[in-house]
């Protein structure tokens, strides 16, 4: 699981998403407004994201809410932080 988490943080865009959906859930549309990359790209990003389990989406009718996964965003950083300790 480190491993694939450790892949996963490794880019940028992935590292801004996360900070963003600390702040609050939002779409895509609302994500891509902090980047300057293709909805394609940004949508690969969250999907990455979303394997890893960091990030989980809702369907609410035509849209789709991207949010951090709290608890696995929470185990994350407690592992980071035991294996700096």
């Amino acid at each position: 699981m480190i491993d694939i988490i450790f892949k996963t943080l490794s880019d940028k865009n992935r590292r801004r998403i996360i900070q963003l959906l600390k702040q609050k859930e939002m779409t895509v549309s609302e994500l891509l407004t902090h980047f300057e990359i293709t909805q394609a790209s940004l949508s690969h990003h969250l999907d990455i994201l979303k394997r890893s389990n960091l990030v989980i989406d809702e369907r609410r009718g035509q849209f789709v809410f991207y949010s951090l996964n709290q608890s696995v965003f929470e185990e994350t950083v407690n592992l980071i932080l035991n294996l700096l300790v």
